[in-house]
């Protein structure tokens, strides 16, 4: 089967027209933000090297993007990942995809792109952490080097597993094309019934064997995320004074989005996001129960090759991998 034809070009144009406006902030607290997550960027990648025992790889080429930003950068990803980058048709989803990323664009704090050239390149978006930190109100700097820091582990994980940008590549791709997909009307509708009743979820539009893909695919990413984010908190309070505060702080803002109603959660659902909330703390479980039986270069097992991966069962029983890697 092949996948549906997109207009990456006709996306790449819309998207940014969609996307909102980021925070108020004068033109030289704009400057002073990029300068400083550049240098946040800069600080974090050997304090993840340490904490996580991962070799430290080439410097990433690092982007302190906008929305609009970050939305093109996707639609690259997106059109490298379903080798489809010379595509030219599909109007139809190329504005569904436009659309969706523009809801998107104001949530995301920072990315990892490791298909856009030939090393892997971070994206931290500018206006996302400034409205969040004010939101927050926590100490910018500590903050700043805190999102870094997530992001630099996903660096790191790409870096001592080579094969893995080109495994994920395969799993979506073959999601991609797989058939029937679920039509934006369907997909609507059944997000309107998750507002109201919390009793659906898009997968329930799938296959089988489609949902069993997905739950492969949100297996690895429930590991990369959980990975990061316990990560990011162990570098300790002599790197990042206020961690602890942050993670409560971010934590009660995780907990908040997770109990929307109405249009909010509408939202949420046809974008995935408590889903991939629950990807955070699954994969840090996962993390923390693997690093308790066999410790951290145990659990540094699983960037040696696809099949030490954890299956979507053994990402909620970490003691199940532990015994199928380590015996």
């Amino acid at each position: 089967m092949t996948a549906p034809a997109v207009d990456w070009d006709l996306a790449a144009r819309v998207a940014p027209r969609l996307v909102r406006p980021g925070p108020p902030a004068a033109w030289a607290d704009r400057v002073q933000l990029v300068e400083s997550l550049r240098a946040a960027a800069d600080a974090a990648l050997p304090h993840a090297a340490r904490v996580t025992g991962l070799e430290l790889p080439t410097a990433p080429e690092t982007l302190v993007v906008d929305r609009s930003g970050w939305a093109r950068a996707n639609i690259r990803a997106f059109a490298a990942v379903t080798g489809s980058v010379a595509d030219r048709g599909g109007a139809g989803p190329a504005i569904e995809l436009a659309g969706a990323l523009a809801l998107l664009s104001g949530s995301v704090l920072g990315q990892v792109d490791p298909w856009g050239s030939d090393r892997p390149r971070l994206l931290l978006i500018a206006p996302n952490v400034l409205a969040t930190e004010r939101s927050l109100d926590v100490p910018a700097d500590d903050f700043r080097l805190w999102v870094a820091l997530h992001e630099q582990t996903h660096v790191l994980q790409f870096g001592a597993a080579p094969w893995l940008a080109g495994h994920l590549a395969d799993r979506m791709a073959s999601l991609w094309a797989e058939q029937p997909r679920p039509t934006p009307a369907a997909v609507l509708a059944g997000a309107r019934r998750a507002a109201r009743s919390g009793n659906w979820s898009p997968l329930d539009l799938l296959d089988e064997r489609q949902r069993a893909e997905v739950d492969r695919i949100g297996a690895v990413m429930s590991l990369l995320e959980g990975h990061a984010d316990v990560s990011m908190d162990a570098v300790g309070t002599r790197v990042i004074p206020s961690v602890r505060h942050l993670r409560r702080r971010f934590g009660r803002r995780r907990a908040a989005g997770a109990r929307a109603t109405g249009v909010r959660k509408l939202i949420r659902t046809l974008l995935g996001v408590d889903v991939k909330m629950a990807q955070y703390a699954d994969g840090a479980a996962f993390v923390r129960g693997v690093r308790r039986r066999v410790g951290r270069d145990g659990l540094n097992a699983v960037w040696s090759a696809p099949e030490l991966l954890p299956t979507p069962a053994e990402v909620g029983d970490p003691a199940a991998w532990v015994r199928r890697v380590h015996g």
